[in-house]
């Protein structure tokens, strides 16, 4: 069901109502309802240093005219609040009005991750006694290791959101959070190194003994790499980056610069370069939302737009950005399932889901050869 069927007085039925009145003249707009609860743990210096729980609820409802967005929020799921929040919104929008009315959201039904909330997959005590298995593995490892950091989390999301015509879209989202740090000592200088992983999978499939053993093994194999590593060179020259972690440049020095906004109000490094080669040829971005399971992916965006698969680059040419639906309509084109935000109390942008790189067609081999 619905998060927020039984919640006080505001009813599914009460809440399409209103929505559909109060957005019957805007371009475009929703209400987005949400519950969350988060969990972490922390067990630092050979102890459990924090552990942690948080609960969250509100909604927040937007109305668009144009380029205009008036948006208003509120952590009580009433519908006295749902009438304020409209009141908000009219008066925002009063002098911005537009019939540039945007084609409803897509229905899809694809489920991409299971409806669970992570937390509840395993007791306290379970944890804490994993940690601690995590720490003591980390410290029999090498006699240089000093400090070990293992941290824990988890995240349960289930939103609601109607669209103007009273079209209601439901996703729950569950999400879990792994990462372990290692700081080494040889008496002279220090190492660290860190890894991780997590998803939208139950817990169990990633916390087993193997996988929590391979992230320990490899932060400190980043740890003591830095204990005998020189010092880098200084300069510009050629780098040659492997996969994995390196893709964070991507994600900043691409993948931002893709999103739907910049490239609207012309902020982007590539605004105006739709057709024409932004990259060598071959190179191929996506932004790939559809991922199961994956910890960008998403059943519907925080618009109710389904997740797609986004060629960004092709062969080095530029071919699309990531849009949310007020920028799509605004460029004439697609929304891309990449309606983003950061809670409740945040209006959606584009943003970014899973990017990457696509593989292309040399070994690491060739590549290496080619410097």
């Amino acid at each position: 069901m619905p998060s927020f069927d039984a919640v006080g007085e505001l009813s599914i039925h009460d809440a399409q109502r209103f929505v559909q009145q109060s957005l019957a003249q805007a371009d475009d707009g929703e209400l987005f309802i949400e519950k969350r609860q988060s969990e972490s743990l922390v067990f630092d210096d050979g102890k459990l240093k924090s552990a942690s729980s948080d609960d969250g609820q509100g909604f927040g409802l937007r109305a668009v005219a144009g380029e205009t967005a008036a948006y208003a929020h509120s952590s009580d799921l009433s519908f006295s609040a749902l009438k304020r929040a409209g009141e908000t919104t009219e008066t925002i929008l009063r002098h911005g009005r537009s019939r540039m009315v945007s084609d409803p959201p897509q229905r899809s039904n694809r489920k991409l991750y299971g409806d669970f909330n992570p937390a509840d997959m395993m007791g306290f005590a379970e944890k804490v006694a994993l940690l601690q298995k995590v720490d003591a593995f980390a410290r029999g490892l090498d006699e240089r290791v000093r400090q070990v950091s293992v941290s824990l989390g988890t995240d349960f999301q289930d939103v609601t959101i109607i669209r103007p015509d009273g079209e209601l879209f439901h996703d729950v989202r569950p999400l879990v959070r792994f990462n372990v740090s290692v700081t080494t000592d040889n008496g002279t200088l220090q190492g660290q190194g860190s890894d991780g992983f997590g998803g939208r999978a139950l817990p169990a499939s990633y916390l087993t003994e193997e996988r929590w053993q391979d992230a320990t093994q490899e932060a400190l194999r980043q740890a003591v790499v830095a204990l005998e590593a020189g010092a880098a060179p200084a300069g510009e020259m050629d780098v040659l980056l492997g996969p994995g972690w390196p893709g964070i440049l991507l994600h900043e020095a691409i993948g931002h610069g893709l999103e739907g906004d910049f490239n609207r109000k012309g902020s982007s490094a590539f605004s105006g370069l739709m057709g024409q080669r932004i990259a060598a040829e071959d190179v191929s971005v996506v932004d790939d939302g559809t991922l199961p399971d994956r910890r960008g992916s998403l059943t519907i965006d925080d618009e109710g737009t389904a997740s797609n698969c986004t060629p960004l680059i092709e062969n080095g040419i530029l071919v699309g950005y990531m849009q949310d639906r007020m920028n799509a309509r605004l460029m004439g084109v697609k929304p891309t399932g990449n309606g983003r935000r950061q809670s409740y109390a945040h209006a959606p942008m584009p943003r970014m889901t899973n990017t990457y790189m696509l593989n292309g067609k040399r070994t690491p081999e060739e590549i290496l050869a080619s410097m």
